[in-house]
């Protein structure tokens, strides 16, 4: 029997808030998509910039054990590199006889050779013919001594002039060009859309023309006891009036359109071929964007579920579980997993930090259970940080600032920090030792081995942790 073919479909910076359940992005034909597919309702990026999460996604590590800890164009290759030596995703189903294509954004590492992870036709960001437009209107930030920050903006020609509508076009023809082979084939569609900035065509910006656009509530910044970092990049934000504030979630919400729109038409192609019903579809983004909330644009460091939430919607062959809603808490590194799963495909790569997610959709009972592990290493200026979602509540660990608590069951905007609340010391006490857990499992000793005095700054320490051999300095014991 034939395998059975796979399409990703993966977006750059899309929100699960905004595109998801009752988002207020126009995305027909995700909703649909979502009619045929399990959605995952608590799904978490492992860190909230690209490359990082990318790598997990292909790897099913944490990004400390892939080593690419922080976006390829901004830190010297010694600050994060790749390890090569980790079996991928496309590796193994390229050993298991799958043709495979990739288009679009990588920003995986810094080769661009996809050769390399079994990849047979691929164009990324290297290669893909620059769009020429004429732009109708932008929207830019001014800080003194920066230069100009464009957001946003609106250009005159139709979808067709855009990048998604060239990706998903090349990715109809690589199917088009296998369909009557005997291999299967595993497709990756990676969108831009809808990273910074929000540039999109003005017809689909005009079809939000009547839709209102509120200034979030939280945009003020006033929660309690937030992290000094978040208000000095609040303060980048200033000058935004509600005006400029909801012209630019307008384009948000438009660019995230434009690759529903494309996707739309990629999976009618699938129907129309006789492909779809058979064929596993994954919708997912590497992570979110603030979009406005908390007075904030894009992501980075702020650990908000505008940042970390992304949608994941999983199409089964066969059609099984459709519609289905899984409420387990789910990371990227579980996606590797779960696909080999389902197509019942052996992984032989040695340790991964992820996990199935086939037994949270096979017994609900086991969703309570779950729980899900972030990080985030801080990009330029290395400011670290550990996240934990457990039972509703969220912790925050920031080693350069405020730590952070949230009950999110109460509170989904995160606007009361119950990092001080004394009625939240014995659970956060819990998810601080299910986080040390965590990093012991995952082997982030650079965490677990952090005793040293100045260092001391979780609420409580992992416990009598074995100490890595590499930080042994004396042979003296104290």
């Amino acid at each position: 029997m034939r395998k059975k073919n796979v399409v990703v479909i993966l977006c750059d910076q899309m929100q699960q808030r905004a595109v998801m359940q009752e988002g207020k992005a126009k995305m027909p034909n995700l909703k649909a998509l979502q009619l045929d597919a399990i959605t995952f309702s608590n799904a978490h990026t492992v860190n909230a910039i690209c490359s990082p999460s990318r790598a997990s996604l292909i790897t099913g590590v944490l990004p400390h054990n892939h080593g690419m800890v922080d976006c390829t164009h901004t830190v010297p290759a010694y600050r994060a590199e790749y390890d090569y030596r980790l079996r991928t995703l496309p590796n193994v189903l390229k050993d298991a006889g799958y043709e495979l294509g990739y288009y679009g954004k990588w920003h995986i590492e810094r080769s661009y050779d996809l050769s390399r992870f079994g990849f047979c036709s691929y164009e990324t960001e290297h290669d893909i013919p620059k769009k020429q437009v004429h732009y109708l209107d932008k929207l830019s930030i001014h800080n003194e001594g920066y230069k100009d920050f464009t957001l946003c903006g609106v250009y005159q020609e139709g979808i067709e002039a855009s990048e998604e509508h060239y990706l998903f076009s090349k990715a109809e023809n690589f199917i088009t060009e296998r369909k009557h082979e005997d291999k299967p084939f595993c497709l990756f569609v990676s969108a831009y859309a809808p990273h910074d900035p929000y540039m999109v065509p003005k017809d689909l910006y005009d079809r939000y023309k009547d839709e209102e656009i509120t200034v979030p509530g939280s945009w003020d910044g006033h929660e309690c006891k937030r992290p000094v970092f978040y208000e000095r990049l609040h303060e980048v934000w200033k000058d935004f009036g509600p005006e400029a504030i909801r012209k630019a979630i307008r384009c948000y919400y438009a660019y995230c359109s434009l690759v529903d729109e494309e996707m739309g038409k990629l999976l009618a192609f699938l129907k129309r071929e006789g492909l779809y019903d058979d064929t596993l579809v994954l919708f997912l983004a590497d992570h979110g964007d603030m979009a406005g909330a908390h007075g904030l644009f894009c992501k980075g460091v702020p650990a908000y579920e505008e940042g970390y939430g992304i949608p994941l919607a999983l199409k089964m062959p066969g059609m099984l579980h459709a519609g289905e809603r899984c409420a387990a808490y789910v990371c990227t590194c579980d996606i590797l997993p779960t696909i080999l799963d389902v197509l019942d495909i052996p992984w032989d790569g040695g340790r991964l930090d992820g996990s199935s997610m086939m037994p949270y959709v096979d017994d609900e009972g086991k969703c309570g259970e779950s729980s899900s592990l972030a990080e985030f290493h801080g990009q330029r200026y290395s400011y670290t940080q550990r996240i934990i979602w457990y039972k509703g509540l969220k912790y925050v660990f920031n080693g350069f600032d405020r730590d952070e608590m949230y009950d999110l069951s109460a509170d989904p905007e995160e606007l009361h920090n119950l990092i001080d609340d004394p009625l939240y010391e014995g659970k956060k006490k819990q998810l601080v030792s299910l986080m040390w857990k965590k990093m012991e499992e995952s082997g982030d000793w650079a965490m677990q081995d952090a005793q040293y005095c100045m260092h001391r700054l979780f609420p409580v320490g992992p416990g009598q942790v074995p100490v890595g051999e590499n930080f042994k300095m004396f042979n003296t014991g104290f």
